[in-house]
């Protein structure tokens, strides 16, 4: 069911100037003719009478019609050149609409992480369509509905969201929402932006569990929400690790993902499908844990050198298939350890329930492979160099974590987002320092793989 936060205006508002900040990390991508995914919209409810803010096709769109009691003309149609396709972290866009400038192109200005996007046209390639000078947009009005991540239920946002602000009479840049890190550079939010919310405007950060929707602008406005808000330790601030549906080989049955890109399953027609980590790392430390919710025939779970040319082959392919690359993984069937194209005695079978774990020592070249709390081969992660029941891997090489399964096979991953799927962990074990939520304990030492995480080391 799409999650779908809702409110109309008690008061009319200023429908003429306001901006909407938004956080984003796609799930879905390589979106095709004809999808749309809605980030925010307010709607009448009849044919262009509503503007939203949406992704078409990958593309970043504001799109609507002229208020009136009458009009069903488009009086916006404002789209980037360019397509949004990284599933890996957040992009910071900023919808900025003042139809009192004098200039066109100052009455819708987009932003993505930072910086104003210049090259511009409508959805359909031809010439942008600026609302016309003082008109009225379906913002900030009592007969419009404000609908957050679906259009009545239709076109929902896949992904996460994240510090969505909503501007009611000021047209805000996007530096006044983000900022560049002082050390590493990178566009990072402002926890407390100076703004002006006015009447209708509203800040949801979605961080307090006990009530998702909550209004942090002082406003203290009060929304619906239909389906169930998941709370995510993944955020703007500290980036975690999910499956790369950019990464997957032998497209006609590679996987199908969900949740987030936490949840891989292989399609059910006797071929592999394997998906690797968004991010990787080559040193330091990390930890995540995957439950097998599904064994179609034979499930996978490893580490693999992010380099590897099978990502994008047109041959079904498993970890540790291929000698060639520094590929591991452990084999549901027979318990072995799968690399360089063979196996060997490792440890117990795996089958639907178990929740494996993976510590991936990158400073000392270990791996260690754990089985509902248990570590394989009687290993100890916090062994160092000694490496005591440890598979040795390849040093030098960029690691990410892998999985593969077999004829609709279902792995969900918990890459330290505290859910397997939709369900949260039973109960959690011993965290690591810089963020992440496991079953099981965290090897100390061990961090996930997470921005945070990899900068610790």
């Amino acid at each position: 069911m799409a999650v779908e936060i809702t409110r109309t205006p008690s008061s009319n508002g200023n429908q003429k100037i306001w901006t909407w900040s938004g956080w984003i990390k796609k799930a879905t991508v390589g979106m095709g003719s004809g999808d749309y995914q809605q980030l925010f919209t307010a709607n009448v409810g009849n044919s262009s009478r509503y503007t939203d803010i949406y992704f078409r096709e990958d593309y970043f769109e504001v799109f609507g019609g002229l208020y009136s009691t009458s009009a069903t003309s488009v009086d916006i149609n404002v789209s980037t050149n360019r397509i949004f396709r990284d599933p890996s972290a957040f992009y910071h866009f900023v919808v900025a609409v003042d139809t009192t400038q004098s200039t066109a192109a100052d009455r819708v200005k987009i932003y993505v992480n930072g910086v104003q996007e210049t090259s511009l046209k409508n959805y359909q390639g031809s010439t942008v369509v600026y609302p016309g000078q003082n008109n009225n947009t379906f913002m900030n009005v009592t007969t419009a509905e404000n609908r957050i991540g679906a259009s009545g239920g239709s076109y929902p946002f896949k992904g996460l969201m994240s510090h969505i602000h909503f501007i009611d009479g000021t047209q805000y840049a996007a530096s006044d929402f983000g900022e560049s890190d002082s050390v590493s550079g990178i566009w990072k939010p402002k926890t407390a932006p100076s703004v002006t919310y006015g009447t209708n405007g509203f800040f949801l950060k979605f961080e307090n569990s006990g009530n998702m929707d909550l209004d942090s602008s002082g406003n203290n406005l009060t929304f619906s929400t239909s389906g169930t808000l998941t709370q995510n330790v993944d955020t703007p601030s500290n980036n975690f690790a999910t499956l790369n549906t950019l990464a997957r080989q032998f497209t006609a049955q590679m996987t199908s993902t969900a949740n987030g890109n936490t949840t891989l399953t292989s399609y059910g027609d006797n071929n592999w499908g394997t998906l690797l980590s968004t991010i990787g790392a080559s040193s330091g430390k990390y930890y995540c844990e995957a439950k097998l919710s599904a064994l179609g025939s034979y499930a996978r779970p490893g580490i693999c050198d992010m380099s590897v040319n099978e990502q994008s082959s047109t041959s079904s392919w498993f970890l540790g298939q291929t000698s060639s690359s520094a590929q591991y993984s452990y084999n549901s069937g027979n318990g072995n350890l799968y690399t360089n194209a063979g196996d060997s005695s490792y440890g117990n079978t795996f089958t639907t329930g178990d929740i494996i774990g993976i510590a991936m020592d990158l400073d000392n070249s270990k791996l260690y492979f754990s089985k509902n709390g248990t570590y394989q081969n009687s290993g100890v992660p916090t062994s160092g160099s000694t490496g005591t029941g440890a598979t040795s891997i390849t040093a030098g090489k960029t690691y990410g974590f892998g999985f593969s399964g077999y004829n609709s096979t279902v792995w969900n991953v918990n890459f330290g987002q505290g859910y397997f799927g939709t369900t949260a962990v039973a109960s959690a074990g011993t965290a690591p320092s810089e963020g992440g939520i496991f079953e099981f304990d965290c090897p100390s030492g061990y961090q996930s793989l997470c921005t945070k995480g990899i900068n610790s080391f």
